[in-house]
């Protein structure tokens, strides 16, 4: 925003040297990038936070100089016009979305004559880097600059029937803004239309076919204030970035709506000459309530450690147009939130307006009192220890957006506990157009991940994320949120001091890594089971529960068709998990017992079972034939193929006893080592190989 020093000069009055309001400026939030010269003038190049709209403007920037100076701002004046009949005799306005147009004046000047404009004006507009164009034109400029108001001037003969519409565009509608270019309109799209077409872009950008000519006569001078996520969204959406957009979507004064229409009319009037109406058509059917805030003096000592005296207190909020409404019980008050300050809403912002025109540099360096400072959060030691496995065992963590496009998570079975009734929440002003669904799953984003790995030549990926997930609405404000945990990899398992993979990662990579990161945080075992979940190959998916039987999520393999919507040509495995649960489950006891003193001695047994027994089916029945010296059994190898057949797999296992008072003999071992291998033979219809 580039601001002319002469011109705020005659709004404060102010001593400063452009360098000193430089610096005084940018101490109060306002950084000032540079400080040019031209044509004899100093413009100040001032970086306006998207949150102070009320700054893009010469009056904004004088009320920030009025509290730094304690002095006030002078209000620009203009001789009264010349009126003649009223505006309702010669047009008429109809809103006809009031929630994305709340208030829409119109005033006509008849009579204008249309004349490039007096130097002084065309000297001020190239100053800060505006054109001139004609008197008129200028003129709109020039208020906008001055009072923060976007403003347009339609020639009233070109507008069907003098009659103004505000509606949404309809389908197939097309209008060639002022810059020569063919716009196609949306229907969620706001525009001013006459009784037949588009007119202009609404808070954006008008059209040729209304612009001010040489052979205007009467003008209609607009003036509203528009919903900013509606003029935001357009703006984007047309890839357009105007004066008048930059205020409408941050968010323009509503109050000013007729005060700078009548400061335009009045200028008008004096230099392009013609009569005014009496009054404007005013249509405000949505009027915006004033806000108020409670406010305690102390709390700016409180909240800063900055003691600032009361009067001084009282006297920068009334510079900046906060007034007084009501004295509450102790020492609260009531203020009255201006109409140009958007951004106030609680009393803390009360306190930072206090504290940035006192000085940031009086804070304090203090610590906040804390009992529990410097402490783990109840759960935060086990999600430590979580990533501190998943790292060793070669996995990357990855951070992702927490939003995603709407419907993709219709191809994903999301978390068991996960509330889905009333619709996902949704953001209304997005970072990326189309992520605007905050994310119930947090698949989307690793396989998004994944293959920006591919794209980049990597094939072998690990990737995991533990972040919030959020399910629908229902009944209350705010979606149900759950603390998820989710895994993807993909290509070759590599080893430590390996060049090249011997094998591609499988199923029980992943499931190996699950587990490791359970044990590190001491928690019982998870336990698998088959089935058939959306998002996962069938007949490679299983269900993951917990201890005690509660269902927390899903992995397996990456179903070809998602696979193929990632474009990802290799097989995937992926698993999700309710961290919420998981962590809400009893820690498991960790029992220490000194090494034995006595060998081992180990049998391996090879057993030929059915297909569909699993190996968790039968190292459970092993534990529960657990003899008195049996210490435990894992597997050896798997077997399948010729001389076996189609129904049957070949299982090899390592049985391990041990006595703690003693060697074992050989006699003692094989006769519970036969008995174990006949009762597993036995339940599960096996031969002994």
């Amino acid at each position: 925003m580039l601001i002319s020093y002469n011109w705020l000069r005659e709004l404060t009055n102010t001593k400063l040297t452009p360098l000193e309001l430089r610096n005084r400026l940018t101490m109060v939030g306002l950084a000032i990038d540079a400080v040019i010269e031209v044509n004899g003038d100093a413009v100040l190049d001032v970086e306006v936070p998207s949150n102070r709209p009320d700054c893009l403007s010469h009056i904004g920037i004088a009320r920030e100089v009025s509290v730094i100076e304690s002095g006030s701002v002078t209000q620009p004046d203009s001789k009264p016009p010349k009126t003649e009949g009223r505006a309702a005799d010669f047009t008429d306005v109809e809103i006809q979305d009031a929630d994305l147009c709340p208030r829409y004046s119109a005033r006509i000047v008849r009579g204008v004559t249309i004349a490039p404009s007096p130097e002084w004006l065309a000297k001020r507009l190239e100053e800060i880097g505006q054109r001139p164009i004609n008197n008129i034109a200028d003129i709109t400029n020039y208020v906008l600059h001055e009072s923060g108001q976007p403003l347009h001037a339609f020639d009233l003969a070109k507008l069907a029937e003098h009659r103004i519409v505000v509606r949404r565009a309809r389908r197939g509608e097309q209008l060639r803004t002022l810059d020569g270019i063919d716009r196609s309109l949306e229907p969620e799209m706001l525009v001013i239309a006459d009784a037949e077409k588009p007119v202009a872009l609404a808070g954006i950008m008008g059209g040729e076919d209304s612009e001010i000519s040489q052979s205007t006569v009467d003008v209609l001078i607009e003036s509203a204030y528009f919903n900013p996520d509606s003029v935001r969204r357009t703006a984007r959406k047309l890839g357009m970035d105007t004066e008048a957009s930059r205020r409408f979507e941050r968010g323009a004064d509503p109050e000013n709506v007729l005060r700078a229409q009548a400061r335009c009319v009045e200028l008008i009037c004096e230099i392009a000459g013609g009569s005014a109406t009496e009054d404007a058509i005013d249509v405000n059917p949505l009027p915006l309530e004033r806000r108020e805030v409670r406010f305690r003096p102390s709390r700016v000592a409180a909240l800063t450690s900055i003691e600032v005296p009361t009067t001084q207190i009282f006297g920068v909020l009334e510079k900046l147009g906060f007034v007084t409404r009501e004295s509450g019980a102790g020492e609260t008050l009531t203020y009255e939130v201006p109409s140009w300050r958007v951004d106030v809403a609680l009393e803390e912002d009360l306190v930072e307006e206090v504290a940035r025109h006192v000085g940031y540099a009086r804070i304090g360096s203090e610590l906040p009192p804390a009992k529990g400072a410097g402490e783990y959060q109840p759960t935060e030691t086990k999600q430590r220890a979580l990533r501190r496995a998943l790292v060793a065992a070669g996995f990357d963590e990855a951070i992702n957006f927490s939003f995603i496009t709407s419907g993709v998570e219709e191809s994903f079975e999301l978390l068991p506990e996960l509330t889905i009734t009333g619709g996902f929440a949704t953001l209304r002003n997005p970072i990326v157009e189309d992520a605007a669904e905050m994310r119930p799953t947090l698949l989307p984003g690793l396989l998004n991940s994944l293959r920006h790995n591919f794209n980049q030549g990597l094939r072998e990926v690990r990737l995991f994320e533990i972040g919030r997930v959020f399910g629908g609405i229902g009944d209350g404000e705010l979606p149900d949120e759950r603390l998820a945990w989710a895994l993807v990899a993909t290509g070759g398992a590599l080893k430590e001091a390996e060049a090249q993979a011997s094998r591609d990662i499988d199923f029980f990579d992943l499931r190996g890594a699950i587990e490791a990161a359970v044990d590190s945080m001491r928690l019982a075992p998870l336990t698998l089971s088959p089935a058939s979940v959306k998002h996962l190959r069938e007949g490679q998916s299983a269900k993951i529960t917990t201890a005690n039987g509660t269902n927390i999520g899903s992995m397996g393999r990456l179903a070809e068709y998602l696979a193929g919507s990632y474009k990802l040509r290799q097989p995937v495995y992926v698993a999700e998990l309710d961290l919420t649960l998981l962590l809400g489950s009893p820690e498991r006891k960790v029992h220490y017992r000194p090494l034995s003193r006595f060998p081992s001695v180990v049998r391996d047994v090879t057993l030929l079972v059915d297909r569909q027994l699993t190996l968790a089916e039968l190292m459970k029945a092993i534990e529960n034939l657990r003899s008195a010296d049996l210490r435990g059994a894992r597997l050896v190898g798997t077997y399948e193929g010729s001389n076996i057949p189609d129904e049957k797999r070949s299982i090899t296992l390592r049985i391990e006893y041990r006595a703690e008072e003693r060697t074992l003999r050989d006699d003692e071992v094989e006769e519970q080592h036969r008995a174990l291998v006949s009762a597993l033979a036995e339940k599960f219809h096996a031969q002994q190989h």
